[in-house]
């Protein structure tokens, strides 16, 4: 299973990679300055979480009695619904899509204490 968490943080750091670049060089000057900053924020949280989930990948290979699939569905729903309500924000505008985003906090902050407490738990 851990290696669904290394192909997935791979797959969420190419896009973040991006994105970012879409955003440096085909939004600027197309949205205003802060709904850039909007986009960037989602790009910076997605990275962090791409990061966090070829941590999981590796930590379950070393600690395999560690549930720590939970964390990386966590961390991949963040994903979606932070960053991806960010993104969608940026470019329509529609303040509705910033209803969504504390739900991926969520996940993040859920993802990150379920994984202290399993490696905790297991080491």
């Amino acid at each position: 299973m851990e290696k669904i968490w290394v192909v997935l943080g791979a797959v969420f750091a190419f896009l973040g990679v991006g994105l970012g670049a879409f955003a440096a060089h085909g939004l600027k000057g197309k949205i205003s300055a802060e709904m850039l900053t909007v986009f960037e924020t989602g790009v910076k949280y997605q990275m962090y979480h791409a990061l966090a989930l070829l941590a999981v990948g590796f930590a379950q290979s070393l600690w395999p009695e560690a549930r720590l699939g939970i964390c990386g569905w966590f961390f991949s729903v963040g994903i979606l619904l932070f960053s991806g309500s960010l993104y969608i924000l940026a470019w329509t505008g529609i303040k509705m899509f910033g209803i969504i985003t504390p739900f991926g906090g969520l996940c993040f902050l859920a993802g990150w204490a379920w994984f202290a407490f399993q490696i905790f738990a297991f080491h």
